[in-house]
């Protein structure tokens, strides 16, 4: 039986190959396990936790067929059905021998050589259409001594380097082992209410704003490029209260520029396969994709707050 990992060992998801949607040019993604936050609408529930994870993709099971069965030494799988979780051990003895991938292990640990080997590989397209390596999760900086690792051995290569985080984060070691390996930063700002912040994502904000206002300051100097971003989340950050909030915050702090990100609703089924059950889920607002007009009249709103909004 395989040992079951413990959530001091930094795991990582996966490693996504020519995104174009994380940052400039055609990048890797490397995607790491585990986030402070709990976002109600988080769009990887996988990223939550820290340790690994066993997925059963029902849909993907094949009638008949209980490979599974015969190698779970706890009997907890129902071929069809389902995963008796209190039971699993999260051995994934069941993973190699399921014949459709119905099964995963998902959470992995890091071998930096063999990442970095995979992430050299793409160099050239990364040279060619100015791309480079996106940090994800997750929240990248649970793991801060690896992606310290990965970032300084990507830019020792000349390999562009940008962290995707949502900033609740202990800044001097941040400041110390990760800042200076970084090309670019994108930055999550959700709620600007820390007790709405708190009730739909976990914690509350101040050391988001914090860590934000300390980068923005460092960012003067050019070393680094740094785009605050808003996802839009039906009723709770699409409002023109919250936007309004943000908004001013950026201005203040002498930030004219903010990314906005549409809502994606394709997240809701990510939960059951891992076991998660989210009431949220169940609503129907986060079913739908966020309509195009409410997008657009958002957008103006920020900018005739000042701002210029992409």
């Amino acid at each position: 039986m395989t040992a079951i990992l413990t959530k001091h060992e930094p795991l990582l998801l996966e490693v996504k190959g020519n995104a174009l949607d994380d940052g400039p040019g055609i990048r890797s993604v490397v995607f790491f396990k585990g986030c402070k936050l709990s976002c109600r609408w988080c769009h990887n529930p996988e990223s939550l936790s820290q340790n690994a994870e066993l997925s059963f993709n029902v849909a993907d099971c094949i009638s008949g067929c209980t490979r599974c069965r015969g190698h779970c030494p706890e009997d907890a799988i129902m071929p069809g059905v389902g995963i008796n979780r209190w039971a699993c051990t999260r051995c994934f003895d069941c993973v190699p021998v399921c014949p459709s991938g119905a099964l995963r292990q998902v959470g992995k640990p890091a071998n930096v050589a063999e990442l970095m080997a995979k992430l050299r590989a793409d160099k050239p397209f990364y040279e060619a259409s100015g791309g480079g390596v996106t940090f994800s999760g997750g929240e990248p900086t649970l793991a801060m001594e690896l992606l310290g690792e990965l970032a300084a051995a990507c830019r020792a290569e000349g390999i562009h380097t940008l962290l995707e985080t949502a900033g609740y984060f202990r800044w001097e070691p941040f400041e110390r082992g990760v800042l200076p390996h970084l090309n670019a930063i994108y930055y999550d700002l959700k709620l600007m209410d820390s007790e709405d912040h708190r009730a739909y994502c976990g914690v509350p904000n101040e050391r988001i704003l914090a860590n934000f206002k300390r980068l923005v300051e460092l960012s003067r100097a050019g070393t680094f490029d740094l785009q605050p971003r808003i996802p839009l989340v039906p009723d709770i950050t699409a409002t023109e209260e919250n936007l309004t909030a943000i908004g001013r915050f950026l201005l203040d702090v002498g930030v004219r520029q903010v990314r906005l990100l549409d809502y994606n609703p394709t997240w809701v089924d990510k939960g059951p396969q891992l076991g998660i059950a989210n009431k949220f889920t169940e609503l129907d607002i986060m079913r739908t994709w966020l309509p195009r007009g409410l997008a657009a009249r958002l957008r103006q709103h920020l900018v005739d707050l000042g701002l210029e909004a992409i």
